[in-house]
């Protein structure tokens, strides 16, 4: 957030002001996922482009390991999907307007 603050090319942003509704492969029923941060910045051509941004850890982006606790590799494999259904909603929504869709961790934010 201090970053979206202090960078001059940003015009504006918010934070969780984007609703996406989605399906969760999970238990089947309509959810709200309220994306983390919604920017509209400058380009170097002096055109506006709209990003929604959603940070997540690595650990969450990527599909679960084998682990010897089933119940944590259940409740991984469940985070998974259910984060992999709310990111197609996310970029089917945000395309229609016109909208950037991504996803950063901890390596993208150099933490």
């Amino acid at each position: 957030m201090e970053w979206l603050d202090r960078k001059p090319s940003v015009i504006y942003w918010g934070s969780e002001s984007l609703v996406i509704p989605y399906i969760s492969p999970v238990d089947g029923n309509q959810h709200r996922y309220f994306i983390d941060f919604i920017a509209t910045m400058k380009t170097k051509d002096g055109s506006h482009k709209t990003f929604a941004i959603e940070v997540k850890p690595k650990k969450e982006m990527l599909p679960p390991k084998k682990n010897k606790n089933i119940m944590r590799q259940i409740t991984e494999a469940k985070t998974y999907l259910v984060n992999q259904a709310k990111w197609e909603a996310a970029k089917s929504i945000c395309a229609a307007r016109g909208v950037s869709f991504i996803v950063l961790n901890e390596d993208d934010l150099k933490i």
